[in-house]
């Protein structure tokens, strides 16, 4: 439910009425003179459940050729060894160590 207040009254005391809004979800109808002119109310956050399938409907389609390309496209990866030739970044090396510059300083750490 909405709660009517005049511009004016929204004018003097606009920061009260925008934290309302933003921490209590207070919804407000501005009035000038007799005519309501403006709504104040929270920004809706997220999407709705009920909304998926307007917002589903609204992307494109795939053709028959493209969708077709790319059910081949996942049976060749598919088909592809997995993790060959890829090695763990986080893995542990047996031996790391300082590679030390003709100084004495550190220049780089190999591992």
């Amino acid at each position: 439910m909405a709660i009517t207040i005049t511009v004016t009254e929204m004018d003097s005391r606009l920061s009260g009425y925008i934290n309302r809004v933003a921490y209590q979800g207070e919804r407000f109808l501005l009035v000038r003179g007799n005519n309501t002119v403006a709504e104040l109310h929270p920004v809706p956050q997220g999407t709705r459940l009920g909304d998926l399938p307007a917002l589903l409907e609204g992307l494109p389609r795939l053709t028959v050729e493209e969708a077709d390309a790319f059910a081949e496209g996942l049976e060749e990866i598919q088909k592809e060894p997995k993790n060959e030739g890829l090695r763990d970044p986080w893995a542990k090396n047996e031996t790391p160590g300082l590679c030390r510059s003709g100084s004495g300083s550190i220049s780089d750490i190999v591992y």
